[in-house]
């Protein structure tokens, strides 16, 4: 196998994964989907568990995340990783098109490389599937961040269909969504209208029920950190098909 790197286990790539402290699913969702010769670094945007998030509330709340990514780059590229990789969706999704290009700017522009962010990765794994116009989407979100979010994806060449804010409470409990209420969402926003049905919010656990669901759906289900990792990997050049974890790692 053609060595990239010096490093003993991230040999192929070393991918500087950026997200907040109150996040607890991307590192091991990202670990779940790592190939051999690729290792994943976390560091952390420091921001305290928000109780009692309220849609007035949710964007703002987002956007001071947001506004401290860079302090987490600064550390992740001590550790001279190949690509950063944004472990958080909402801020990215801001802005439509613009929005989004301008906040991978400023990562890339401070750190000297380059980056996947989850609204842009989100497209393009829609993209790759060829036969995807119309589509659904749920969240952990709040109806105004879920404005955002469809109106990026419209602007991306896709109809929204049907849309879906979960609207939990706080931080950590979007992590601690149940899988019975992220699988009667799903139920909920499917429909023979819905080419693909979609997810975000990068601290819901989605990547193992997303790739069971593709299974009775019989059509794409597409959760952002498998839609994300997918991203960092193919922009890399490193094609491996990852199996058990959904259409698009396994066959695109």
């Amino acid at each position: 196998m053609l060595r990239y790197n010096a490093d003993a286990l991230g040999f192929r790539a070393k991918l500087g994964v950026i997200g907040p402290s109150t996040n607890t699913i991307v590192q091991p969702d990202f670990e779940m989907l790592r190939p051999v010769g690729v290792t994943n670094h976390y560091s952390r945007i420091p921001v305290e568990n928000v109780e009692g998030v309220t849609d007035a509330a949710f964007v703002a709340a987002t956007n001071v995340i947001g506004d401290n990514t860079l302090e987490a780059v600064k550390w992740a590229m001590t550790c001279a990783p190949d690509r950063l990789v944004m472990g958080m969706s909402a801020v990215t999704f801001y802005g439509g098109i613009a929005g989004a290009q301008a906040f991978r700017h400023r990562m890339e522009d401070y750190a000297g490389i380059e980056a996947t962010i989850g609204s842009q990765a989100l497209a393009a794994a829609l993209g790759a599937f060829g036969n995807v116009r119309r589509v659904a989407f749920l969240s952990p979100y709040f109806p105004s961040a879920n404005k955002a979010v469809k109106g990026f994806l419209e602007e991306s060449g896709f109809e929204v269909v049907r849309d879906l804010a979960l609207q939990r409470p706080s931080w950590l409990a979007i992590a601690e969504t149940g899988e019975r209420e992220v699988v009667d969402a799903l139920k909920a926003i499917d429909g023979d209208d819905v080419d693909a049905l979609v997810q975000v919010g990068t601290n819901l656990s989605m990547v193992r029920i997303a790739a069971a669901a593709e299974l009775w759906l019989d059509k794409p289900v597409v959760a952002i950190n498998t839609a994300t990792y997918w991203h960092a990997l193919r922009a890399l050049g490193i094609e491996d098909k990852i199996y058990g974890a959904g259409r698009l790692l396994e066959r695109h």
